[in-house]
């Protein structure tokens, strides 16, 4: 995809935390592209916030145009690579699976300030939602080794970012989805992901 071409400039604004950034720092990191990790703190959110587009981050600046919604930025990213699918049947299949992980981690109230409506709330999502999604992906997955076709895929960095996630708020999520968590460790198994998990800064999110 990038040979014979000048890289543009790459500068991701996001906060010091994984979230919704990871995915495309995930992408960086296989691809191979150099790009600016730029993290701010929560203190200097309100003055940020206004000067993006829809308020919200993350956001990737692009030859000074400004892109946001991370999944968009993610498939713009993956455009023309093995990441995105090498069919587009296979693409469709990536996405799909992609959409369905993010609206599972869309329910979640992150913003909630009532902390104890926030922790019910996510309670009832871990323990009654979540075992209904990891069997289906599960059954998605079957015996493959990635979930699309015999090669890896955005969907299957998307799987190890939620989850990893997840795992943070109810360790034992997966002791019953062993071909889930090796998926996992296969993205994590990758050199280039490796490497990054390795230099990345330790956030709990």
């Amino acid at each position: 995809m990038w040979e014979n071409c000048t890289m543009p400039n790459y500068k991701l604004l996001y906060f010091n935390m994984r979230g919704r950034a990871e995915i495309i720092r995930y992408i960086f990191a296989y691809l191979d592209i150099k790009y600016e990790d730029h993290r701010i703190e929560q203190a200097d959110w309100p003055q940020i916030k206004p000067t993006l587009p829809f308020g919200k981050i993350p956001v990737l600046e692009v030859e000074g145009i400004t892109l946001h919604q991370s999944l968009a930025i993610a498939r713009y990213l993956t455009k023309n690579t093995d990441l995105a699918g090498k069919t587009e049947l296979e693409q469709c299949q990536a996405d799909a699976v992609v959409d369905t992980l993010d609206d599972f981690m869309s329910l979640f109230p992150w913003a909630e300030t009532n902390q104890d409506r926030k922790e019910h709330m996510f309670n009832e999502l871990l323990t009654r939602q979540a075992p209904r999604l990891l069997k289906d992906l599960d059954t998605y997955l079957g015996d493959k080794e990635w979930f699309i076709g015999n090669y890896v895929t955005w969907a299957d960095f998307y799987w190890d970012v939620c989850s990893t996630t997840l795992l943070v708020l109810k360790p034992d999520l997966l002791d019953i989805y062993p071909r889930l968590a090796s998926l996992r460790n296969r993205v994590q198994d990758i050199p280039a992901i490796s490497a990054w998990i390795l230099k990345r800064p330790q956030t709990k999110l």
